[in-house]
């Protein structure tokens, strides 16, 4: 079953492919890695001596984007994502309590338990598979965790609203329930679209999720006026572009940019994320 855009069945998008680049690979190596002081985020000392920890600092993270201290006027930016941050978090460590305004913020759970608490009254924890999102709008404050005796990684997105100053707004699914092996879970779409999705954001976006099995392919056509994310979260999946026949191998934490109108084909195994949008001028990475 392939993934539905805007109401529009995707093998039906046929497009004439142009000469153009529609991948652009960004491995790990381009990523830029930060890992904070423990005290910055209401930490104590990191726990050297614990066999659990799998990092040596209580957060390792992996910025796609300009962020915190990390700033790189050629990469900002793609379309309406504006941050992708990779966390590893060591067992009984988190960020404590901070504001967020004027955001639509994704995170989807790869393994371990996010114990998320917000000033809406919200509080839950959730496991491998699961999306949850944070309308900001006009101010919200909320704390994320690791509890538990295991490490937790998660990837969270940060996208543009349409407009500011929204209604904050909390939502979430269980990994459990959304349809994600050999075939595109989606999860999130906007928020006037007819698709069924888990999560509603006030952007022109639609985000997908897969567990591949070795050899199983998958296929995303984008039009012309779309573009899309691509992430590989974990395994050795490929991505063949059918308009330039270019043919990608990819590893953990490595990404790419995606041009319409193409036709891609996914092959496992690899567990990925691929965030499509509108496609604009400005944007994307032009230091590689």
């Amino acid at each position: 079953k392939l993934p539905c855009i805007r109401g529009t069945r995707v093998a039906s998008i046929v497009r004439t492919m142009s000469s153009t680049q529609t991948i652009k690979y960004i491995p790990d190596s381009k990523l830029a890695v930060s890992e904070p002081n423990p005290m910055w985020f209401g930490n104590g000392p990191n726990d050297e001596n614990n066999p659990k920890w799998t990092n040596k600092n209580w957060l390792k993270s992996r910025f796609h984007f300009s962020f915190a201290e990390y700033s790189n006027p050629r990469n900002t930016n793609f379309g309406v994502l504006r941050v992708m941050n990779d966390d590893l978090v060591q067992p009984e460590r988190g960020f404590g309590k901070h504001p967020h305004r004027n955001a639509e913020i994704c995170t989807y759970v790869v393994h371990g338990q996010l114990t998320h608490q917000d000033s809406m009254g919200t509080k839950e924890s959730l496991g491998r598979g699961s999306i949850q999102f944070m309308t900001a709008g006009s101010g919200v404050t909320h704390s994320e965790h690791n509890l538990h005796k295991e490490p937790l990684r998660f990837i969270q997105m940060w996208f543009t609203p349409e407009r500011s100053e929204l209604k904050p707004n909390y939502g979430s699914m269980c990994g459990s329930k959304i349809e994600r092996k050999d075939k595109w879970g989606h999860m999130v779409s906007h928020v006037e679209s007819k698709a069924k999705t888990p999560v509603k954001v006030h952007c022109d976006m639609n985000m997908f999720a897969s567990e591949l099995s070795e050899k199983k392919e998958l296929v995303l056509n984008l039009g012309d006026d779309r573009q899309a994310y691509f992430l590989c979260i974990e395994g050795t999946p490929t991505l063949e572009s059918e308009g330039t026949k270019k043919k990608q191998a990819f590893n953990k934490h490595d990404a790419a940019e995606l041009y319409g109108g193409d036709k891609f084909t996914v092959t496992g195994p690899g567990h990925v994320i691929i965030v499509e949008m509108k496609k604009e001028k400005n944007g994307g990475r032009s230091d590689i």
